[in-house]
């Protein structure tokens, strides 16, 4: 499976990234061990986590996808040279703190490392932007950690293009590391960093890895009419907005690629974000090894050009 490079990082990543959201949620410990082990037997050895996942489940606190990572490295001799971890920290950990002050920075990094196991973090995230805190404050704080030897390279999530381009200034005025890698919200559903985030990275070689890069399972082909949104608990919630014309246009054009190329529709929509133009690697994940499997097929489904224009002008 060929590599892509993350930024100027040095960092080579697969053409997929597993997102590891669903461990200790979704997946339970059993469950993500057995993904993670196919995981990487499949060559998609980049795992995107941050420390506030699965927050949002009741009874949980945040770290219970980290922690899963880290027995799961602790039960696999060897394994974490195999791996590159992805994680976040900003968001707010309940009880803990939040943003990005090179005081919660250094709690926050202690805590990740502790409950993964790991000396090292590969990619260490700004979960979203702080604008309570000067750049140049922030990236000093990444700045000792890479000096410590205790994150390899930085990446921000959630930040709009004026504020990432604001924070590479930051990063040469002050000679600072740099964000090498943004994680935006994208899928044939969701566009909108194709006007001014996509080139700004395009640009200044950033690397891009998307998430929700199956538009909360809507790009599946999962949910086609109203009474299919209460297949589970994310249609209504998440995915009921995408039913419209447009959302039933892109289905179509999801299925006469499906057919033409052998594939399912989720196939083809992730294989349309990796030909794109600018992106690394989108972020995808699953809760079975069958679904794993089917995301396997996608890290190595080549869309023609007439299929990406089709699913483009399908999506405007």
């Amino acid at each position: 499976m060929q590599k892509r490079a993350l930024g100027r990082s040095g960092i080579e990543v697969p053409p997929l990234i597993f997102g590891g959201n669903v461990f200790g949620w979704t997946a339970d410990q059993a469950t993500s061990f057995r993904l993670l082990d196919a995981c990487v037997e499949a060559g998609l050895n980049a795992i995107d986590t941050a420390d506030v996942y699965s927050r949002w489940v009741s009874g949980h606190a945040g770290g219970e996808s980290e922690t899963v990572i880290g027995a799961w490295l602790k039960a696999r001799p060897g394994m974490r040279d195999r791996v590159l971890i992805l994680t976040k920290c900003g968001m707010e950990m309940p009880g803990r703190g939040s943003g990005l002050s090179p005081a919660w920075i250094a709690r926050a990094v202690e805590d990740s490392l502790r409950r993964l196991g790991v000396e090292r973090i590969d990619l260490y995230q700004s979960h979203q932007d702080d604008e309570s805190v000067p750049l140049e404050e922030t990236l000093g704080a990444f700045a000792r950690l890479i000096e410590q030897g205790k994150v390899r390279a930085i990446g921000a999530s959630n930040y709009t293009a004026p504020r990432l381009k604001a924070a590479l200034e930051a990063s040469a005025k002050h000679n600072l590391p740099r964000y090498e890698s943004l994680q935006p919200h994208y899928n044939l559903m969701e566009r909108g960093i194709e006007a001014d985030l996509l080139p700004l990275c395009r640009e200044q070689g950033i690397g891009v890895i998307p998430y929700y890069s199956l538009a909360a399972g809507f790009l599946t082909g999962k949910y086609r009419s109203e009474a299919d949104l209460d297949k589970s608990p994310r249609g209504r919630r998440s995915a009921a907005k995408y039913l419209d014309a447009r959302g039933k246009r892109v289905l179509a054009a999801l299925d006469e690629a499906a057919a033409r190329h052998g594939a399912t529709p989720a196939q083809v929509a992730l294989a349309w974000q990796i030909a794109k133009p600018g992106i690394t690697a989108p972020i995808a994940s699953a809760t079975s090894v069958e679904q794993l499997a089917e995301l396997v097929k996608a890290a190595t489904l080549a869309l023609d050009a007439g299929t990406v224009a089709a699913l483009d002008a399908a999506s405007a």
